[in-house]
């Protein structure tokens, strides 16, 4: 796949001024968006998203779309199995609906940011060593074993986290308990301090880098282009925030998406060490010789991982079917 870097710069370009609308739009004003606002603007972001992949599969043909395709399905899901740390931490820190957007925004900015980096990074280690399949597969089958194991158990394991970070904060910085609307700093006594909304902050930031860790090498496994792998995060980021006002009060019904995010990882995991055994040059693996071994196409990988989301959603959906719809999540 040939991109230019002309075609790399128009497409930050583009990306970039999809978050500067968003942040003049919608967040500059605090307010709380209603459930149909959420909608459209997450059917917009969708919109985009798929006529991105039209493009591409029109300029580059069906094998790279159906990657980018691939990828950015994998990685919407990964971004709503995250909406429901995002809404512990809200709760956490008591986050006034209002002003939730603002954390939210910068949050999936800083988010890509750092995922660019791991992009490149990722992207340097695959071209020098073809090894790194192996790590990556085997990172991800751990993921998705202490995914199911820390079924149910989420909000613990995410308090536990926040409580670390939070004291380490407050050791090196002056907090208060106090908002003072959607300010991040404010002066008390004439001096400054963090307010909540920044330990808000601060905490997804870090949250969003333990899912870069999970959602790097998963994107990987099903395309080694940078540019597919960094769109399809892009896209996939876009719209999580309309998406969070959207959906969560359905957070909570989705039981089973850990049990198939897990699958789905455990799934590229294989298919991450079929590809690194295919292309082996680890000299203690059949004498540093290729493996002849059989490598999942992209179409399977797409149909197993919709198949997977459409079984676990449907089967939560079912077995919460006589929940209140209504539970409110937010504060």
């Amino acid at each position: 796949m040939n991109v230019s870097p002309l075609v790399w710069i128009i497409t930050c370009l583009v990306i970039l001024g999809l978050f500067v609308f968003d942040f003049f739009a919608h967040v500059r004003t605090p307010h709380a968006p209603s459930f149909r606002e959420s909608a459209f603007w997450s059917a917009v972001y969708i919109g985009i998203a798929i006529v991105f992949g039209l493009i591409v599969m029109s300029i580059w043909g069906t094998t790279f779309g159906g990657e980018y395709f691939a990828g950015y399905v994998t990685e919407k899901a990964l971004s709503v199995d995250n909406l429901f740390v995002f809404v512990i931490i809200m709760s956490t820190f008591a986050v006034p609906r209002e002003y939730q957007q603002k954390v939210l925004l910068i949050g999936i900015v800083m988010a890509l940011v750092m995922r660019g980096i791991f992009i490149a990074v990722g992207a340097a280690a695959i071209n020098t060593y073809s090894w790194v399949f192996y790590l990556f597969g085997a990172f991800l089958i751990f993921t998705a074993v202490k995914l199911v194991k820390d079924s149910g158990h989420e909000a613990e394991v995410e308090e536990k986290r926040e409580s670390k970070i939070v004291t380490l904060i407050k050791r090196l910085l002056p907090t208060t308990e106090e908002y003072d609307g959607d300010k991040l700093i404010t002066k008390i006594d004439g001096k400054r301090v963090v307010t909540p909304l920044l330990l808000a902050l601060v905490v997804i930031g870090f949250t969003d880098v333990l899912f870069a860790l999970d959602s790097i090498p998963a994107i990987y496994g099903l395309t080694q282009e940078p540019y597919l792998v960094f769109t399809a995060n892009a896209f996939a980021l876009m719209g999580l925030r309309q998406l969070y006002f959207l959906i969560g009060g359905l957070l909570e019904r989705l039981v089973y998406l850990s049990y198939g995010l897990s699958l789905i990882l455990a799934f590229i995991g294989v298919k991450l060490v079929l590809h690194a055994l295919h292309e082996n040059s680890l000299p203690f693996i059949n004498g540093g010789e290729h493996v002849s071994v059989p490598e999942i196409s992209t179409v399977m990988s797409l149909s197993v991982i919709l198949g997977v989301l459409v079984v676990t959603t449907v089967a939560s959906l079912l077995k919460t079917r006589n929940k209140s719809d209504d539970t409110p999540v937010h504060n």
